[in-house]
């Protein structure tokens, strides 16, 4: 992890789970104030926020910090109504940080859940490397992004 993400980071795990993925997004996702079609040709806007985006609008930062904080929360909500074991904040983190990205309908059928519910934790972290393709492609954002979400879905085992 970078040493900047990896301060972030430290000084977010006061504020939980959602403190802790909140800016894990904000770090991966950046922040766009004017829509755009991301690598999958999706509308998004903001930090990765899709669905019901306004093409010709400009958000602001309150608006966009809005739109993350909502659409975290559902994330996360995703995974406590999917994952039957317990959790540390980290591993909490890097789940929603997930779904956020994949969907909450890919996380929900994915082996990763299966295996986090069957109690394979590392091997639920370790599918975190297979979603890193757009189009089929090999996409080095998501590989970076897969590789911190890994490292705090491990974070305490």
């Amino acid at each position: 992890m970078n040493p900047s993400l990896r301060n972030k980071m430290a000084g977010a795990a006061a504020g939980g789970a959602i403190v802790m993925a909140a800016v894990l997004l904000q770090w991966h996702e950046g922040v766009k104030y004017t829509p755009y079609r991301d690598p999958g040709g999706v509308l998004t806007v903001c930090y990765g926020h899709t669905g019901n985006v306004i093409s010709d609008k400009s958000y602001t930062q309150k608006e966009c910090d809005s739109l993350l904080d909502s659409d975290l929360k559902a994330a996360m909500v995703v995974v406590d109504a999917n994952v039957t074991v317990p959790l540390t904040q980290s591993q909490k983190a890097a789940l929603a940080s997930f779904v956020y990205n994949v969907g909450s309908g890919a996380f929900a059928r994915s082996t990763l859940l299966k295996k986090l519910n069957a109690g394979d934790k590392v091997g639920a972290c370790d599918e975190m490397r297979r979603w890193v393709y757009v189009d089929g492609r090999i996409w080095k954002g998501l590989v970076s992004r897969r590789a911190v979400e890994r490292e705090l879905c491990l974070k305490s085992l």
